[in-house]
């Protein structure tokens, strides 16, 4: 045994003590200078897309099919969707708040939702497009603009349906606990009804973007009767190359689209389903808890804290303070005037509203007489086979609706219920999602047809590529809100594998897995247009079905035939929506709510 100076072991020890000291104090830099740096990146971004959106249109775009095109078509494809995105969060939290709290109007706005969702993004095409290059005739924004609203319509309505499901699914002794410390609307909506949807919303937002990629390639270009619409991108590239037969170039679009996807659940997705975690409602905090580099940088950043500390939570408290007197004054003056309310506001505003009614039907009605009149063209033949379309159509979308359940539910509440699982699967799951059907469509398309198969059943192959994302990311967040003390009691009474799914699984995901049915089977129907018509080595497959006559009327610019087949389609999801689903969404507000 060695026996050291006493000066030699105190020099020791402060040299350990000095050096991490400096790593404490630097490490609090380092992140700093990261979250300076994801800003600087982003303000230039910000100012590349500004420069090319408030520049004159091309008049004819060439998609070039070299690699070192791809980072600039890549970055022009991930705004288009980031903002689409953006858009759609927006209008899911406003339209599922005012749909879940409005008694007059929540029948006719979940109406409209079914309507709507049943719409293919290439019906949306023709007045989109037109309408926004009409508004921005001499600049590049107008074309940007109407191919941001078109991923749009083909994202927003799951995140819809499923903030409006998560509302209508609140526990009652939330509410209620809600209402005993008199929370203003604001209040409610920032402090229970957001976090309580995070997790649903969250999940439904990852399989919204990957819905945005699977249309991008209709979105970025496509044919409206004589006029050729195209704009650079990811999307428009992987279109050119599978019309083409590109093999080499199809192989490089979709190495980036991976990429781009992997960067984004690494810098996106992650972080935000680990900081989701926490708005778990349950009595037993599990230990297993999804981790994120990336959230741990923002969490311990010392300039975004001091951000924090001297803005946003003072900012917080004035308003709730503001809230909290407003509430008050507004209550006195109620009582107030309840009994001296003057009789001419009251009419004055009664006036008004009749006056705002009055004009929404009165634009309604010019648009149906309008429409009658293009449905005029219509002759019974054409009639005929739109019917015929339509029923083809029916029995795919139900086989691959039948087909994608079978594996989801399983494999999404294994995913749910192991965050080991989840950080392993939930990437390569994103991964899969986010790759276009479309790209991978002319490989399966020929390989079908080498054994002997067609369009028939490579069109089910593809509506199920497209749509069981649907199903899978809504029963993982079903699986993951699920409480663990639920899932504890059952292993701590020995339930058999059949009764944890006959009485802790099946109830707990089947609002979430009823709201994942619903937008796929619209997803499904939406996906026909492509899955039913496809370009190939300049060569047309089609096959019977309503989105083929929808592709192809699209292509000719046949107004009437797409006007007639898009309101077919329409009514025929709303009939199902309304004998199926309703009934299904009614049950799960009611037997399956978790209530404490």
């Amino acid at each position: 045994m060695i026996n050291l100076p006493d000066s030699f072991s105190s020099d020791r020890s402060r040299e350990i003590f000095a050096r991490s000291q400096v790593l404490k104090r630097s490490w609090p830099f380092v992140l700093d200078l990261g979250v300076a740096g994801l800003g600087l990146a982003c303000f230039y971004g910000v100012m590349q897309i500004a420069k090319y959106w408030f520049g004159h249109p091309e008049p004819e775009i060439v998609i070039s099919l070299s690699p070192h095109a791809l980072p600039r078509y890549a970055f022009y494809s991930v705004v288009r969707i980031g903002l689409a995105y953006v858009l759609s969060l927006f209008f899911a939290v406003g339209y599922g708040y005012v749909a879940a709290y409005s008694k007059r109007m929540e029948a006719f706005m979940i109406a409209g939702l079914d309507i709507l969702q049943s719409i293919p993004v290439l019906s949306f095409l023709p007045g989109v497009m037109l309408a926004m290059v009409t508004l921005f005739p001499t600049r590049q924004i107008g074309l940007e603009m109407g191919a941001i609203v078109l991923i749009f319509t083909g994202q927003v309505w799951n995140m819809a349906f499923s903030f409006y499901a998560s509302i209508k699914s609140i526990p009652r002794e939330l509410s209620e606990a809600s209402k005993i410390y008199k929370f203003s609307r604001w209040q409610r909506f920032i402090q229970l009804e957001l976090p309580y949807s995070a997790i649903g919303l969250v999940w439904n937002s990852m399989v919204s973007v990957a819905g945005g990629w699977f249309f991008l390639m209709a979105c970025e270009m496509f044919k409206l009767g004589k006029h050729d619409f195209r704009l650079p991108g990811l999307g428009s590239y992987l279109q050119t190359a599978a019309g083409a037969g590109n093999y080499r170039a199809i192989t490089w679009g979709l190495l980036t689209m991976i990429a781009i996807i992997v960067a984004t659940d690494q810098l996106i997705w992650r972080p935000v389903i680990a900081w989701s975690d926490k708005f778990k409602f349950e009595q037993v905090e599990t230990t297993a808890r999804v981790r994120s580099p990336l959230l741990h940088l923002f969490q311990h950043s010392r300039a975004l804290r001091s951000l924090k500390r001297h803005t946003i939570e003072p900012l917080t408290e004035g308003v709730y303070r503001h809230l909290a007197d407003s509430r008050k004054e507004r209550l006195i003056r109620q009582i107030a005037s309840d009994s001296d309310a003057p009789l001419g506001r009251n009419k004055l505003a009664s006036w008004l509203r009749v006056l705002i009614v009055a004009i929404a039907v009165a634009a309604v009605l010019y648009a149906a007489w309008q429409a009658v009149g293009l449905l005029r063209q219509v002759n019974h033949g054409q009639f005929g086979e739109i019917l015929k379309g339509a029923m083809a159509t029916f029995l795919r979308v139900n086989v691959s609706l039948v087909l994608a359940a079978l594996w989801t539910i399983p494999v999404g509440v294994a995913i749910g219920f192991n965050p080991k699982l989840a950080r392993i699967a939930q990437p390569l799951v994103q991964v899969v999602a986010s790759i276009p059907a479309p790209a991978l469509f002319p490989v399966i398309l020929l390989a079908l047809i080498k054994i002997g198969g067609g369009l028939g059943i490579g069109s089910i192959v593809l509506m199920m590529l497209g749509t069981q994302w649907y199903v899978l990311f809504n029963v993982i967040a079903g699986a993951m809100a699920i409480p663990s003390d639920l899932r504890e009691v059952s292993t701590l009474f020995r339930f058999t594998t059949i009764q944890r799914w006959r009485t802790v699984i099946l109830p707990g995901i089947f609002p979430f897995l009823i709201t994942g049915m619903v937008t796929a089977s619209g997803g499904a129907w939406n996906a026909s247009i492509i899955a039913e018509y496809f370009s190939l080595n300049n060569h047309t497959y089609q096959t019977v079905g309503l989105g083929a006559i929808i592709s192809a009327a699209t292509d000719s610019g046949e107004f009437h035939i797409l006007l007639l087949a898009t309101i077919v389609m329409a009514l025929m999801v709303v009939t199902i929506n309304r004998l199926v689903w309703r009934p299904l969404y009614r049950l799960a507000e009611t037997r399956y709510k978790l209530d404490g």
